[in-house]
């Protein structure tokens, strides 16, 4: 499948390959060390289900951030010559914090680190995507992005197979198995990460050109808000075909992302074994992995709409599934249906978004793209936080996200009916 890319898509594709390690580490042993520091009666301990309400709004923070920052980023970036830095930066404060997160000590600690690494390494995807523009062309969008996520979930079970096996051997099934300590265990699985998610990034900063981009002005920042609240005007009153995309873009990644950052804290709370939690997450990689690339060869057939509206539908069932949730059979069955959808509904969203906007000005508008929920979750995790807290179960919890991927479905279709404005 690489020998159907030039170099330039190849290195575009291998970016997902590094960023999606963290992804897999914050969505499986990251709650887990994060419990096993908050968790208990010690002076400075909390509760598990109130470690599981500040982990969600932890998670919800990260998405206010982002979604203040990106679009100034974004649009400064769009200038001649800055995606590159901007996009570089990003990765690096990313890279430094995922490391140094392993060598927190108290949960408070641990909790500041990761939302800051999250931050930058939801700013490095703002960058990232709007590099699709100039990395292919609009008839190999929906399948170069599809390749993206498809590698992207498989590559990252190699980094997340040796965070595991250091988690294993430092006591993390039993004393029993321990080799060294939880603290070195913890170390070595943020550091792998953090030294894989750099390595596999630096082909796309070594070919990435910027091709579409907008001449370098004075006082690029004073004028940049102007030009954001321009773009948000001309959205709101003139693009209805982007402005319907992003409202139900809001509505069904936010449920999608929820997902994504619970799904450990889902079986944790259901009292399931841990290591059988993390073993069919890695396998949801592989199903992943399978469904991007199916959803890639439909591309060249079908419309993208269409496609995305399927993804939709079959999320909508696994929220409603979640209702019978009882046993890690159960756990394993939902997670196998995330994994056909997660990674096409994603990647074809991107794609997606890249066909309706301004080339040039691609930066700013996947800025504004982050703040209807690209990688995040507020919504959803308040709703998560919110049924928790009242003293709901989990199962209730996560039903209650079948609302977003319906109205989500609703305002796509809406969206699909309206005029391209560029």
């Amino acid at each position: 499948m690489f020998k159907n890319l030039t170099k330039t898509e190849r290195a575009w594709v291998l970016y997902d390959v590094g960023n999606s390690a963290f992804t897999m580490l914050a969505c499986s042993l990251i709650p887990i060390w994060f419990k096993d520091l908050a968790i208990g009666t010690a002076p400075g301990q909390i509760s598990s289900d109130n470690a599981t309400a500040y982990y969600s709004l932890a998670v919800a923070f990260v998405t206010i951030a982002v979604a203040l920052l990106g679009p100034v980023c974004g649009a400064l970036a769009d200038h001649k010559d800055m995606k590159k830095i901007f996009f570089s930066t990003a990765v690096a404060l990313g890279v430094i914090g995922c490391i140094v997160t392993g060598f927190a000590k108290t949960w408070q600690i641990f909790i500041v680190i990761h939302v800051l690494s999250k931050i930058c390494y939801s700013a490095s995807l703002t960058f990232y995507d709007s590099m699709l523009n100039d990395v292919t062309t609009e008839e190999r969008m929906d399948e170069v992005s599809s390749y993206g996520y498809a590698w992207g979930y498989i590559g990252s079970c190699i980094p997340f197979t040796i965070a595991m096996i250091a988690y294993v051997i430092s006591g993390g099934l039993s004393e029993n198995l321990m080799v060294f300590s939880p603290q070195v265990g913890k170390i070595i699985g943020f550091a792998v990460t953090g030294i894989w998610w750099l390595i596999v990034t630096l082909p796309l900063i070594r070919n990435y050109k910027q091709i579409n981009y907008v001449e370098k002005q004075p006082h690029a920042i004073r004028k940049v808000f102007g030009k954001i609240l321009g773009t948000l005007k001309k959205i709101a009153t003139q693009d209805k075909k982007v402005l319907f995309f992003l409202i139900a873009f809001f509505l069904y990644i936010d449920g999608v992302g929820t997902i994504i950052d619970n799904c450990i804290n889902i079986g944790t709370d259901l009292g399931l074994p841990t290591v059988g939690q993390v073993v069919f997450l890695l396998a949801t990689q592989v199903v992943a992995f399978g469904g991007s690339l199916v959803f890639a060869r439909l591309s060249k057939k079908y419309d993208t709409v269409p496609l995305i509206l399927v993804c939709i539908v079959g999320y909508f069932c696994v929220c409603l599934y979640a209702l019978t949730l009882k046993t890690l059979l159960h756990f394993g069955i939902l997670a196998f249906g995330v994994g056909c959808f997660q990674g096409s509904i994603q990647s074809l969203s991107r794609s997606y978004f890249s066909k309706i906007i301004p080339p040039e000005n691609s930066g700013e508008y996947f800025g504004i793209y982050d703040i209807f929920a690209k990688g995040a979750s507020f919504l959803g995790s308040a709703v998560i936080a919110w049924v928790k807290l009242a003293g709901g179960t989990i199962n209730i919890a996560v039903a209650s996200l079948a609302v977003f991927f319906a109205l989500g479905f609703i305002f796509l279709k809406l969206a699909d009916k309206q005029p391209l404005a560029r």
